[in-house]
């Protein structure tokens, strides 16, 4: 499984939309195999969600993300945790961990109920 983390001085990224550098990480076993960090370049929805695709990321953790960004990339399969901040490998060492990350990381300015919504109408939006 790779986890992918939009980062920016190894911390996340505060706007996937603009974000440039992703964190790689592989996992297996509840263990991190591989760590590297990959340039994050197109500017079209379409292609950033086809890149993650292609880099076989099952799963993104990024800070704000914008609706047209967030459907094309749950239209690849891939699970986003959105509305995330602080230092990027303490992020992932509690998503190792199975903690919930959305909650203990979240932006400041964001609240439980407006995350709710957003998560809501992307877990029954069809495309």
């Amino acid at each position: 499984m790779k986890v992918a983390l939009t980062v920016w001085e190894n911390r996340i990224s505060p706007v996937f939309d603009s974000a440039r550098m992703l964190l790689i990480a592989e996992i297996e076993n509840a263990m991190i195999v591989g760590k590297r960090y990959e340039p994050f370049q197109p500017d079209l929805p379409f292609y950033r969600a086809a890149t993650l695709f292609e880099l076989g990321v099952t799963v993104l953790i990024c800070g704000a993300v914008s609706h047209l960004f967030a459907n094309m990339i749950e239209a690849c399969g891939i699970r986003i945790i959105p509305f995330v901040a602080g230092e990027a490998n303490e992020i992932l060492d509690a998503y190792l961990k199975q903690m919930p990350v959305s909650r203990i990381f979240r932006m400041p300015g964001c609240r439980n109920r407006r995350r709710n919504r957003f998560n809501r109408r992307m877990r029954f939006q069809k495309i």
